[in-house]
């Protein structure tokens, strides 16, 4: 073979392990994919995959199970169906269509419903191994393909799949050949049936047992099956177990017994039936069932000596039956069925005492006896197994001939005569016939044992009474019942062997069998009469056969049962001793009953005939149906004996109809086979039919006298019918149709007598005309076989037209839905004469609204009839139906609720009907509307409106998939059929009907758009199976539509606007040629419009409104915006005038259509922010082309995604853009600018006022004072001298007058603003390579900041440099994010320029209203100088400028402009002075204004410049700037260092206060502290005023005035431009860098300049009531105050080195473990410093002030003493914002590290990535060899791996 061969048998087949492509060629497999093999080459296979045939690949042979197909088509066209039965196939793609659903619950985590699905495909799965095994008998298969369909169908609802139907067998129907109504009872039926399932699997988990219980009560009887495994008990001796079942209440056994014998061994005596000891006790009726309690008894009784303990067995009689236990069990569950106990074993424990004596006490009542032990493990054990519902257990055997006498041993009483002590009695109990002959092997003391001669009782020693209570059967041939008898004899017995012998029977009873009627012995006791006479006599039967048997009988022949004790009679004496049995017969041959006997025998007496015939009445049912055969012989054989005379007729028929009462009723129902067959085979009367016509119509000729015979004549009407036809047909066969004519008119006389019963207005015939409605229609299929069928049609109808008016319509509907399941209505001839009477009856209750129940039972019936293949031509009467009903029916249809019961059914009785219909009817039913052209109108209007109406509200639920499929075909060809009547007759000017337009392309548009045809929804499985029945019928009628839309031709300007919506809906459906058909039509309609009014303004407007609806609902992609573009724009630049507009249209279309869409895509997104973006994208978009509506729309869905993240000033100033568009006036409001319920306004103003307050609302809440206030001016203004609404004017000048308050009094959290850039194309095109400005929320860190960034884009990468991105990234597919703090450039309102303003006031406009932001970076330029790096440390500014000012509607916006410079080394460092001497003077007027300040920050703030240890001071200015090199290398700079010395020496003063204020506040416990301060201070202040001169501030009080003030002013500082920034040094931090080193001691951290008190105190600010606010005012202050002072450092401070400032505080976060307070202590005592130097950290550099390091300005570390309660103590150093990450805190101490060395080790590495997982050994084939194809895989794993998958091979 050398090349590629196409497969002959090698077609189909399944992939049995996994397989990896390892090319392009080859087709990846995985386990259980089905393949379609095309060719085959040296070991390999090419093929698809069947699930997707696009994909053509090649795999190895071996790795291929093959499967028979049937392969149908060549070629291209070659498909594969498996040949397996249905069913599997099915199982198949249910498994797969579960599987993927499964897989969802697993991603989803919904466990409960994962767990229950996962035990239906496990259950699926094994059973379709069974079934393909092909080893399952049929009846099993059966059984298990139930139980499959039943599971499939289960779990097609639980997971709210398709529900499917099926026929009885099980298989799908297929609904093109199964008629509409029975599709739609199909599918009712499976509905039930399923949700009885889901029911019953609910009550199973709290009841299992009602479904177990229901399928009793609905079975005539059961029986119990018992297997007997053991006895453990010590007997010694042989012994009988006997086991019945018995009724504690009644005491009484209900069984008969089953006997085991059991040797003294402990085993069975009858080896053969070791471990097959089972007995099933059947025919339990639904009586026992009633039963309150059952229980299972078990007898044992020993056999042989008299005592057990006596052991001299030699000299003891033996053979002697004792009483040894009894056990008992309540088995009333298990009865019940209320107890699944398949195979459950119970131990039964053993009470030793004789069965009479747990009677007499009771104690069988006791449900068990309590379970103790007697004797050693005396238990018996058996199993009970399930209660076996009979099949058919006929009633006392009929069928099989039974006659067995029940003999019960009940009690008796003895005299102990001459002996002192009661007798030991023993019965015996023998049957014999009249000659005193001994009937051999009729005795049966159980089941389970052979018959026997004589049955001996149990013994009780020593008992006066004993009750022996022992049941035998007695089994006698019938022919010898009547001359048997029972004789029982009693006898004394001896233990001793020897007195045994001696002892003779000392009296006898006896009972015959059969009474001296002719009747049996009667069920019940019997008191025999105990005869005494000598033994020898005794054995004679013929001396005492004619004495009386039973006490009863001596009565009746007159001798008295009292008197002398004893009396001789004859040769025997009548004891006093009494014996007591009592028995019952069941039988089928014998009767107790006189009266059915004198019948039976009727010949021998026919004086009491009539009296016989009324007593059969009387009868009881059972012994009646015991001889149904002999009694209806007997019935006949009188009336055909008596023919010349109608004497017994009338009895005779009533007679029959008691019999076949008896037989309808439930009781006896299977015996009606037996009835059936009696009058098919046995039947014989041929002159009956004459008798019985005549007393049936006698009857009904006298309805009124005779109603309760009649009534009770109507029920038994079917089968006096069925011996009437068969009488009439033998006759027939007898005599050749004599009489014919004579018979045919008695039939019609009788129909007449009927109809005038019909027709008479007696009132009390009621019941007797509903009963004759009921019942003639069953006597139709008979009837019909002697009489002519048209005739037998025409007296029908003429019955129907009697019934009274208004009067048994129910009963009259119901007559007509019987005949029509009658043959008579399959006949052609037949239903021509019923169908008008049908559908006129139908009509007429239609239109009243009566029974609609049983009309659409009817209606339906009769569709069902005539979709028949076998019933004649039926198109004409399809017509009728057509003709009479389909209008009624549409009515009916909508006038009927949806939640009306019969809905579904009336639908489906219309879908049938215009189902059936063909396009001839089609035609004529629109030309049996005549001249009335409004009809047609209205009829079509009805349709469309119906049709509409069902399809938007379907009436069958969603999962009916099949019957709305089927539904929406009918649909589908009607519509088609009505619109071409539209073009006919309603299309030209003259007719044009509007309406009728409109409503055919709004239905036709609303059924192209439902739910069930939009196919890309559904599972490709589904839709496969859908379009290869129905194709896609969107496309069908599209196509449609858009022909009748050209047709309508200059009408075409009425449909416009009114019909771009449905147009719209429908080219937005996504199948590709519909919506290249359909898009040009909107091109048709601009053209339209524009030839009207030149132009299509009213057509834009509509399009752009609907567009923005439907795309919202989730129609529309990027596809219809390509061909949108591509159709609209080629047909407008063909035209002439619409070239240019239309392109502008198309364009504004098409961008409309971009931003719809990625709104849509956004807003199922879980991130807010990104769904704000798309809304401001679109509603920016409405303002563009001035759409005011939409605008205001989409802005209110802006304002709620704010208030949804309580972005409240955000939401205010979004607001703020609808108040815009509204003007101060009286003019009214439009519809669209009042698009909000919460507004009830009538004029601009109204609503203007009610939004301003609302924003100022919000802006209250956002803590924007500052803008409320501005509102609320304008507000005051309007109520002050517009609307003159002083009220308001004074609630809104107190709200403004709150404002004010706020400002100054309440702190507000500043936000910090970070900068992010996007890049990558891998970014939604809103923000790819864009950079944004984003306001962090209140103290949001930037680590949240970033991490809420990156959950929005889980697979961006965060870029670790802060420097702009290359143009390669840019571009690259992926996701970079980089994001860094920003500082706000602050823009002071011009009224506060250059004027002392207080902080409060001036701290809003540093973080708002700001639109400029600054970023700084290090950059070192030139040689570095190891002493001192500032002498070459450059900052790289850049501005960043947003379009809007920041906050807006947005808590972001994108950067428009960005700018960058550079900053000197020399004006960095005046900067940093400048700040720091700022700071100095804010803290020190702080403290001047408020005494209570805490005192910390301050002394900190100190510390840090005068301590040069710390710093290293400005030491560091003076060395790298103020020295020759520096100014001959830079003349220029000259003026410049004089400023910078400037700064310096004002400096001094600044301290100077701030020590002064310090040694006022310190405590005497820092005394030493600042004493040592003072000390420094003094050396400084002498240094610089020599340096650089003595600066002096104006007194104190000058400066502090009447209230705080900020100086903003630049000290001493004439250039007006002061670059206020902060300049971020490190940018040295490393990713990874834990941003928490616990190593040493101290909770090191970076500083963080936020989160100064805790979020909830924050809100606590925000709700408390004003006066608890003043109250805690106090106690907060130290934090406030200390907030405060950090904001401000943070602004005006400037970290030149390297490390963040390390936090040393107490209190900080709950995110942080707290250190000891030890520590903090221990830091503050002593002169123990953390150096946190960039320079080499020499050992000694902690406190030599020579060491390198940054200048003195900031406090590195504060020592926080106050530990307040709430405060949040944070030493603040700058929050170094760099680029991005948190660095870590310098070492301590540590190898030398310096900026050079960091910058370069930046340990950027993430850690390597695993290695991958070993690969998964079981599913994986080995690697692919360059040609031959790969062994599969060894042998153990490929049974592994089928288990494993769970795929059935």
């Amino acid at each position: 073979m050398t090349r590629w061969v196409p497969t002959k048998r090698e077609k189909y087949g399944v992939a049995i392990y996994n397989y990896d492509a390892r090319g392009d060629e080859e087709l990846s497999l995985q386990i259980g994919d089905t393949v379609h093999i095309l060719e085959t080459y040296e070991g390999w296979y090419r093929g698809h995959r069947l699930r997707r045939k696009s994909k053509k690949g090649i795999f190895p042979a071996c790795y291929i199970h093959l499967k028979e197909a049937t392969v149908e088509g060549n070629g291209q066209k070659e498909t594969v169906i498996p040949t397996e039965l249905p069913l599997v196939q099915e199982v198949t793609t249910t498994l797969r269509e579960w599987a993927s659903i499964w897989r969802d619950l697993y991603v989803g985590d919904k466990r409960e419903m994962f767990n229950s699905v996962r035990d239906m495909i496990y259950n699926l799965i094994e059973w379709r191994s069974q079934i393909l095994s092909g080893t399952l008998p049929q009846d099993e298969l059966t059984e298990l393909k139930q139980k499959v369909t039943s599971k499939i169908d289960y779990g097609n609802k639980y997971l709210d799949l398709d529900l499917v139907v099926r026929d009885k067998d099980g298989n799908i129907l297929d609904p093109e050949l199964t008629s509409t109504i029975n599709l739609f009872r199909a599918h009712e039926a499976a509905s039930k049936q399923i949700e009885d399932r889901i029911q019953e699997e609910k009550s199973q988990k709290q009841n299992i047992d009602l479904s177990r219980q229901a399928k009793f009560a609905s079975t005539p009887s059961f029986a119990l099956f018992v297997t007997l495994k053991n006895v453990v008990c010590k007997i010694g001796e042989d012994a009988e177990v006997l086991m019945s079942l018995y009724d504690p209440v009644e005491s009484k056994f209900i069984s008969e017994n089953y006997l085991v014998k059991w040797s003294s061994s402990g085993l069975v005596k009858d080896i053969d039936q070791l471990h097959n000891l089972r007995a099933v006790f059947t025919d339990l009726g639904s009586e026992d069932l009633k039963r309150e309690k059952i229980s299972f008894v078990c007898q044992i009784v020993r056999v042989g000596r008299m005592e057990l303990r006596d052991n001299n067995t030699k000299k003891l009689t033996s053979g002697l039956r004792r009483p040894f236990g009894v056990a008992v069990m309540d088995v009333t569950d298990i009865i019940t069925g209320k107890m699944d106990d398949e195979d459950k074993q119970h131990f039964i424990p053993f009470q030793p005492l004789a069965l009479d004596d747990a009677i007499r006490h009771k104690q069988l009542n006791i449900s068990r006896f309590s379970p103790r032990v007697a004797g050693e493990n005396d238990f018996l054990q058996t199993v009970i197994n399930k209660v076996i519902a009979a099949k058919e257990v006929n009633h006392k055997g009929q069928g099989d001939v039974r006659n067995d006498i029940y003999v019960t041993l009940a009690l008796g009483e003895f005299d102990k005569g001459s002996k002192t002590t009661p007798k030991n009695v023993e019965v015996t109990m023998s049957v014999y016939d009249e000659d005193g002959k001994k009937l051999e092997n009729v005795i049966f003391p159980g089941a389970g044992d052979d018959g026997i001669i004589e049955y001996k009782s149990v013994i009780y020693y020593q008992v006066k009474q004993p009750r022996w209570f022992e049941t035998i059967k007695v089994a006698i041939p019938i022919e010898d019942v009547n001359r048997s008898h029972l004789r029982f004899t009693f006898r004394h017995r001896s233990s001793q062997d020897s007195k045994d012998k001696s002892e003779k029977i000392f009296a006898l009873s006896f009972v015959k069998l059969m009474r001296y009627d002719g009747t049996t012995l009667r069920d019940g006791e019997h008191d025999l009469i105990v005869y005494k006479a000598e033994a020898k006599k005794l054995e004679d039967s013929s001396l005492y056969l004619n004495l009386p048997a039973t006490k009863l009988e001596l009565e009746e022949k007159g001798y008295s049962s009292t008197g002398k004790s004893t009396q001789n009679l004859g040769n025997c004496t009548i004891s006093k001793d009494s014996f007591q049995i009592s028995t019952l017969v069941c039988s089928t041959k014998l009767t107790q009953n006189v009266d059915l006997l004198g019948l039976l025998k009727w010949r021998s007496n026919t004086r009491l005939l009539q009296q016989n015939l009324r007593q059969l009445m009387k009868v009881d049912g059972g012994e009646v149906v015991k001889f149904l055969q002999d009694t209806l012989d007997a019935l006949f054989n009188i009336m055909m004996e008596n023919s010349d005379s109608d004497t017994f007729d009338t009895l005779v028929f009533d007679a029959l109809v008691f019999i076949i009462g008896l037989i309808a009723d439930r009781k006896f129902q299977h015996f009606n086979p037996v009835l059936e067959t009696y009058i098919r085979k046995h039947f014989s009367a041929t002159l009956a039919y004459t008798k019985l016509t005549k007393v049936l119509k006698n009857y009904v000729e006298n309805a009124e006298k005779l109603t309760e015979q009649l009534l009770k004549a109507m029920k038994a009407l079917e089968y006096i019918f069925k011996f009437i036809v068969r009488s009439r047909v033998l006759f027939n066969q007898l005599y050749e149709n004599k009489g014919e004519a004579d018979f045919m008119e008695s039939l019609r006389n009788l129909f007449t007598s009927f109809n005038d019963m019909m027709n008479s207005n007696s009132e009390n015939t009621g019941m007797v005309k509903g009963a004759a409605l009921k019942y003639i229609p069953t006597i139709v299929n008979d009837v019909k076989l002697v009489f002519d069928p048209k005739e037998l049609s025409k007296l029908f109808t003429e019955f129907i037209l009697k019934v009274p008016l208004g009067r048994l319509v129910k009963q009259k509907l119901d007559c007509l839905i019987d005949i029509v399941h009658s043959d008579l209505f399959t006949q052609h001839d037949c239903r021509e004469i019923l169908l008008p009477l049908m559908t006129d009856q139908l009509k007429f209750h239609l239109e009243k609204q009566e029974e609609l129940k049983a009309c659409c039972q009817l209606l339906s019936d009769i569709l069902e009839v005539l979709y028949r293949k076998d019933v004649g031509p039926t198109q004409w009467h399809v017509q009728i139906i057509m003709e009479k009903l389909l209008r009624t029916v549409n009515r009916t249809v909508i006038s009927m609720g949806r939640d009306s019961p019969h809905i579904g059914s009336f639908v489906a009785s219309m879908t049938a009907t215009l189902r059936q219909m063909d396009d001839y009817h089609y035609a004529h039913l629109i030309s049996t509307f005549g001249k009335m052209r409004s009809d047609v109108v209205d009829f079509l209007m009805e349709t469309f409106i119906m049709f509409k109406d069902l399809i938007g509200k379907n009436v069958y639920p969603t999962d009916w998939v099949i019957m709305n499929m089927m539904q929406n075909k009918v649909f589908l060809r009607a519509i088609n059929q009505y619109a071409a009547v539209l073009n006919k007759k309603f299309l030209d000017q003259t007719n044009f009907e509007l309406q009728l337009w409109n409503n055919y392309f709004h239905l036709a548009v609303a059924f192209l758009t439902q739910e069930s045809l939009q196919l890309e929804n559904f599972s490709s499985d589904k839709r496969a199976k859908i379009f290869h029945k129905y194709q896609d019928m969107r496309r069908q009628i599209g196509f449609e539509i858009r022909d009748m839309w050209y047709n309508l031709g200059p009408h075409k300007i009425k449909f416009i606007p009114e019909m771009v919506g449905p147009i719209l809906e429908m080219t937005l459906v996504p199948e590709i040629e519909l919506r290249k058909a359909t898009i040009p039509i909107f091109f048709d309609m601009m053209q339209c419009e524009f030839h009207f009014t030149c132009s299509f303004q009213r057509f834009e407007n509509e399009i752009i409104t609907k567009l923005d609806h439907e795309v919202e609902g989730g129609r529309g992609d990027e596809q219809y915006k390509v061909l949108f573009q591509k159709i609209l724009l080629e047909h407008c630049r063909k035209h002439k005038y619409l070239a240019k507009t239309g392109e502008n249209f198309v364009t504004l279309v098409v961008r409309l259509l971009e931003r719809l869409l990625d709104y849509r895509t956004i807003m199922h997104d879980e991130n807010k922010e990104n769904r704000m973006s798309c809304t401001v994208n679109v509603l920016n978009f409405y303002k563009e082309i001035e759409r005011e509506e939409m605008y205001i729309r989409y802005l209110y869905k802006l304002c709620d995604l704010h208030k949804e993240c309580d972005n409240y000033t955000e939401a205010a100033y979004t607001l703020l853009l609808h108040a815009k568009l509204l003007k101060w006036s009286e003019e009214a409001c439009a519809a669209h600018l009042t698009q909000r319920d919460g507004y009830q306004a009538t004029t601009q103003g109204q609503l203007k006022d009610q939004l301003y307050q609302q924003i100022i609302n919000y802006f209250d809440k956002g803590k924007m004072w500052e803008e409320a206030i501005i509102l609320g001016k304008e507000l005051a203004e309007q109520y002050e001298n517009e609307m003159f609404d002083f009220e308001q004017l004074s609630a809104s000048l107190r709200k403004q007058a709150q404002f004010y308050e706020n400002i100054v009094k309440v702190i507000r959290p500043k936000p910090d603003y970070f900068a992010v850039g996007y890049y990558g194309m891998g970014f939604p095109s809103f923000l790819r390579n864009k950079m944004f400005i984003y306001r962090g929320k209140e103290y949001e860190r930037r680590e949240d900041f970033e991490a809420r960034l990156l959950t929005q884009f889980p697979n961006a990468e965060k870029m670790k440099t802060t420097t702009p991105p290359s143009e390669d990234t840019k571009s690259s597919p992926g996701q970079y994010i980089q994001c860094f703090i920003v500082k706000p450039i602050l823009d002071l309102p011009a009224k506060f320029q250059n004027k002392p303003v207080s902080e409060q006031i001036v701290s809003f406009y540093t973080v708002n209203e700001v639109h400029k932001f600054q970023y700084s970076r290090p950059v070192r330029k030139g040689e570095k100088d190891p002493d001192n790096e500032f002498a070459n440390m450059w900052i790289e500014r850049t501005t960043y400028t947003t379009a809007y000012k920041l906050p807006g509607i947005l808590r972001w916006f994108e950067v428009k402009s960005v700018s960058t410079e550079e900053i000197s080394p020399l004006e960095n460092a005046m900067e940093t002075m400048q700040l720091t001497n700022e700071k100095i003077s804010s803290m020190v007027q702080r403290h001047l204004n408020d005494p209570n300040l805490p005192i910390n920050p301050l002394s900190m703030l100190l510390n840090g410049i005068v301590d040069p240890a710390v710093m290293g001071g400005f030491a560091n200015y003076e060395k790298a700037f103020f020295n020759d090199k520096y100014v001959q290398e830079h003349p220029e700079d000259l003026e410049k260092i004089e400023r910078l010395k400037d700064f310096i020496a004002w400096q001094i003063p600044y301290l100077a206060d701030g020590v002064r204020i310090h040694g006022e506040k310190v405590t005497e416990a820092l005394r030493p502290f600042h004493e040592r301060m003072e000390a420094c201070f003094k050396q400084l202040r002498e240094k610089v005023e020599k340096q650089y001169g003595v600066k002096t501030l104006p007194a104190a009080d000058e400066w502090r005035g009447s209230r705080p003030r900020s100086m903003v002013r630049s000290f001493t500082m004439p250039s007006s431009q002061r670059p206020l920034s902060v300049a971020s040094v490190t940018s040295i931090s490393s990713d990874n860098s834990p941003s928490r080193p616990g190593s040493d001691g101290f909770a090191l951290e970076p500083l963080l300049p936020k989160k100064l008190h805790t979020k909830s105190q924050d809100k606590l600010d925000r709700d408390e009531p004003e006066k608890e606010r003043k109250d805690k005012k106090k106690e907060k202050r130290n934090s406030k105050h200390q907030e405060i002072f950090d904001k401000d450092m943070k602004t005006t401070e400037i970290l030149l080195q390297p490390a963040e400032a390390v936090i040393l505080s107490e209190t900080i976060s709950p995110l942080r473990p707290q250190r000891p307070k030890s520590q903090v202590l221990n830091l503050m005592g002593g002169d123990r410093r953390l150096s946190v130097s960039p320079g080499p950290p020499s050992s000694s550099s902690s406190n030599s002030s020579s060491s390198p390091g940054p200048p003195p300005i900031t406090p590195r570390s504060k020592l926080s003493f106050s530990l307040h309660t709430g405060s949040s103590l944070e030493l603040n150093g700058m929050g170094c914002p760099d680029k991005g990450e948190t660095p870590p805190p310098l070492p301590v101490k540590g190898s030398t590290a310096d900026y050079g060395n960091l910058l370069d080790n930046q340990d950027l590495t993430s850690p390597t990535t695993p290695p991958p997982p070993p690969p998964h050994q079981r599913h994986m084939p080995p690697p692919l060899p360059s040609k031959t194809p790969p062994p599969p895989p060894p042998k153990t794993t490929r049974k592994q791996a089928s288990i494993d998958s769970g795929i059935v091979q």
